[in-house]
């Protein structure tokens, strides 16, 4: 409905400049948005404010030359001019009905839009090193990244999800060293277990593992050795636990990318790495100095120039990471996004420059993240009862489920803290945002089957269908009238520009947030309009907008990866 009136005042702005009220070289974009007040209308053009200058009249004159100019239409219930010279427009009942058709027909591909043109966009996510489990705020890129790629999928991008593997570099050997000293332990051996190794329950069990498959053969092996075993052994356990957790939380990847292959030699004599430095040097980007190689971040706007190999002959983890963005845009991707954690904060600008240099700018999209804080009762939750450890992302979802966790990690912006409450997200009332969103469409699928006269006990019934043989197509939607009604259909009518707005801001939140205010119109909308009544034709109609918000309570469900229940 928005590209609707979009083109009203279009229409409505180039018949002024060619009947000569405006000049001829003034800009052409209508300017809608929706109003912070709904009683200020639908939509409102500020595009008399915004040409007020280059016309040279005042806002107001121009607002009358195109509001006088929007002419008749069976869309449009009345056009305002505003204050200083805003145009509100408010839709007339009729196009709100049309919204509903548009709804069913479209089915799960309710609020698709074609942003993306098919372009190609990678998303990284997640990437937690291989050397234990996931903590929460790992839980929170991975809800993050996967409804964004299924966001930008809805916009009309082809997208890639990929998790980059950090398995290079000292951790993996003190993680090696770690197993391998509590799996001595486990053979009865005395070890000196060191301050900086892995502590960490897991690791005893990971060893405990070895030591069940393997027996104590390596308990007398060479130290490099064992080490080096348990080093692939326990990265491919803990590899294959994160990738099973992942899955149940309904997130999937469709690469993982190992750091190790940006290090290793290609046929030519060079890594990835090496290659990646020798093409910036050849491009004036690279200078050596006190031994080092460095990298001129500071051409594009960082505080200073980035080590690429430090003295020693060792790469900086810049240097491999650079390498792995020069292999994404390498693979053809028109936008990268990674997802970070805050303390990655201070690595933007470098890394954007470095996206710059090899010749991608504005190719890459840093998405950061705030911390995420667990409170239980109101009281900071640190530590699992069950192992006296740090809260695991897996602990989080044992004890509230994929579908709460999901939604939780979804309701605020990157860029805020999240707290998040466990015993609410685990309370069944309307208090829960996610329990209140999906009980919306649970109580619709129970007002369906009622009004089909399924068996409301049958739980075989499936209410796609039972919509689809119950509500008439020929409805007569022009009874929908009632405050409630028009509220519930105006809410339906924003999916698609939310949609729009989250993959253009890469910004899921928008979806939780449309999705309370999507339940909280149907909810009002239940309270004062019995949907089933001994009017048959108003029945019909009522029945016809119920089912629409079912599609689209469904649709933006799934957007965030949460299930849309038929029963609670």
């Amino acid at each position: 409905m928005r590209f609707t009136v979009e083109d009203l005042v279009s229409q409505a702005l180039s018949q002024a400049i060619e009947d000569g009220a405006l000049p001829e070289d003034v800009p052409r974009d209508p300017m809608i948005e929706r109003p912070r007040d709904p009683s200020h209308g639908d939509y409102a053009s500020t595009v008399a404010l915004r040409l007020a200058k280059a016309a040279g009249k005042p806002p107001r004159e121009i607002a009358e030359a195109v509001a006088s100019r929007i002419g008749e239409s069976e869309l449009v219930d009345s056009v305002e001019i505003a204050g200083p010279g805003f145009i509100n427009i408010r839709l007339a009942p009729v196009a709100l009905q049309a919204i509903l058709a548009d709804v069913r027909s479209a089915g799960q591909d309710f609020g698709r839009a074609d942003v993306g043109e098919g372009r190609r966009v990678q998303v990284e996510f997640v990437s937690a090193n291989p050397v234990g489990p996931m903590h929460v705020g790992h839980g929170r890129w991975a809800a993050l990244g996967d409804s964004l790629a299924r966001v930008l999928e809805h916009a009309g991008y082809d997208v890639e999800r990929e998790f980059y593997i950090n398995d290079a570099g000292v951790q993996m050997d003190v993680f090696a060293k770690s197993v391998a000293a509590r799996y001595l332990e486990l053979c009865g051996r005395d070890v000196e277990f060191a301050e900086e190794w892995y502590q960490g329950a897991y690791v005893t069990e990971i060893a405990r593992e070895i030591l069940e498959e393997e027996g104590e053969r390596w308990a007398d092996a060479d130290s490099s050795e064992r080490e080096a075993h348990f080093k692939e052994k326990a990265y491919a356990q803990v590899l294959a636990h994160l990738e099973r957790v992942l899955l149940d939380v309904g997130v999937g990847f469709d690469v993982w990318f190992s750091e190790q292959t940006l290090h290793e030699l290609a046929d030519d004599g060079l890594s990835s790495v090496e290659r990646s430095i020798e093409g910036l040097r050849a491009s004036g980007h690279v200078y050596e100095e006190e031994g080092a190689t460095w990298f001129r971040s500071t051409d594009y706007g960082d505080d200073k120039d980035r080590v690429l190999r430090k003295a020693d002959g060792d790469h900086t983890y810049f240097a491999a990471d650079v390498a792995y963005h020069a292999d994404k845009f390498d693979r053809g991707f028109d936008l990268v996004v990674d997802l970070w954690g805050a303390d990655h904060h201070g690595y933007v600008k470098r890394m954007e420059a470095a996206a710059s240099a090899l010749g991608h700018e504005g190719q890459l999209a840093i998405v950061i993240g705030q911390l995420v804080n667990l409170f239980r009762d109101g009281e900071v939750v640190r530590m699992s009862k069950r192992t006296g450890e740090m809260v695991t992302f897996e602990d989080l979802l044992d004890e509230v489920g994929a579908d709460a966790a999901r939604y939780f990690f979804l309701r605020r912006n990157t860029d805020q803290p999240l707290d998040f409450d466990i015993t609410l997200a685990k309370e069944r009332s309307a208090e829960n945002p996610v329990y209140y969103v999906q009980y919306a469409h649970a109580r619709i699928s129970a007002i369906l089957r009622k009004a089909s006269g399924a068996d409301t006990a049958d739980t075989s019934v499936d209410i796609a269908e039972t919509a689809a043989a119950l509500v008439r197509d020929d409805a007569p939607l022009q009874l929908l009238t009632a405050p409630q009604e028009l509220a519930l259909m105006r809410k339906l009518g924003e999916a698609s520009e939310v949609v729009e707005i989250a993959a253009r801001q890469l910004a899921p939140y928008k979806l939780t947030r449309y999705a309370e205010e999507l339940a909280g119109a149907f909810h009002q909308f239940y309270t004062e309009c019995k949907v089933v009544s001994d009017d048959e034709e108003l029945t019909a109609a009522r029945l016809y907008v119920v089912d629409a918000t079912r599609v689209a309570l469904a649709t933006v469900l799934d957007l965030c990866g949460v299930s849309a229940p038929e029963r609670m």
